[in-house]
């Protein structure tokens, strides 16, 4: 594993907390509301309460990368993804994220980005995601805030991920249910649609205290 993951696994473990500036602190704290670049999080699906997740099994059929699922357990660290900028924008580490912002989530533990294309995903025969690492422009994800009174994405508020690429939603369903190799996982696809099945949440993690320009 390499050490940026054994380090945020640490963090998540021991609850540590570490001082970058007096302006920027990375804490696990509740009072800490909203998204911010370089923050650890987990997603969780909100109708079915599994967590978007991803391990060093690569799928069967599609494209054959990484592949990307729905975990019943909340306290696994394969669960934890990074908030980036989108291809080519710098996205400071404490930046809020704005609803309708662009942005890319890489898993912690082997470092791929959360992604889409046109591959047919092996059970409910949508859109594929997968996590890769190829650095193009369909790691690019739209926050989709559902609360349209809202102007940042906060945390424990339902938000859509819309595929920049394609204008598919990140989507999961409790009745896809993955056998062997992984078991009791559930498919992550992009839907078409934006129904109760494209709502997740941002809610466990480290999260990095809201920027303050000097």
């Amino acid at each position: 594993m390499k050490i940026r993951a054994r380090l945020i696994y640490a963090l998540v473990i021991s609850v540590v907390v570490v001082t970058f500036t007096q302006s920027q602190v990375l804490e696990i704290d509740e009072e800490f509301e909203t998204v911010t670049c370089g923050s650890a999080l987990k997603l969780t699906h909100s109708p079915s309460g599994y967590k978007l997740h991803s391990h060093s099994i690569s799928y069967g059929t599609g494209s054959g990368q990484q592949s990307v699922t729905g975990l019943p357990n909340s306290d696994d660290p394969d669960s934890l993804w990074i908030v980036k900028g989108s291809i080519g924008k710098n996205c400071l580490r404490g930046e809020k994220i704005k609803c309708g912002d662009s942005i890319r989530l890489q898993h912690a533990g082997t470092e791929k980005f959360l992604h889409s294309h046109y591959h047919r995903s092996p059970l409910s025969n949508q859109q594929e995601v997968s996590a890769f690492d190829g650095l193009d422009s369909g790691d690019n994800w739209k926050l989709v805030c559902i609360n349209t009174s809202s102007s940042y994405w906060f945390r424990e508020q339902k938000v859509r991920l819309m595929h920049v690429e394609t204008s598919s939603y990140l989507s999961a369903n409790s009745e896809m249910v993955y056998n062997n190799p992984i078991h009791g996982q559930i498919e992550v696809a992009a839907s078409s649609s934006n129904d109760k099945n494209t709502e997740w949440i941002a809610q466990e993690g480290i999260y990095f205290a809201e920027r303050i320009n000097s």
